[in-house]
């Protein structure tokens, strides 16, 4: 997961540096007054986030597919503590009726 979010943030980087290029070098529109920043910030944003769709649809694969991984091991130990739990209330509550 946390390659994806380098390879993200990577790919925002240089879509940042290449829109900060075209804003003044005058290809790209400056924005409003004091906006620049933000504008520049916002073009990039809107411009990396379908390349980081296309380009890491794989590495995006990789990390869901650990992440389920991660739940089902987590659900099956739920799921052992639950019958442990519920092996020893029966054991606790059959010695009760005996007594």
């Amino acid at each position: 997961m946390l390659r994806y979010t380098l390879m993200r943030l990577g790919i925002f980087a240089g879509s940042l540096v290449v829109v900060w290029g075209l804003v003044y070098s005058g290809l790209a529109p400056r924005g409003l007054g004091d906006s620049n920043g933000l504008w520049v910030v916002l073009l990039a944003l809107v411009i990396s986030a379908p390349i980081s769709f296309v380009v890491l649809r794989r590495e995006r694969d990789r990390a869901s597919e650990r992440i389920v991984q991660r739940v089902d091991r987590m659900k099956a130990n739920l799921q052992a503590n639950r019958e442990q739990e519920d092996t020893a209330d029966d054991a606790a509550r059959a010695q009760g009726q005996t007594s």
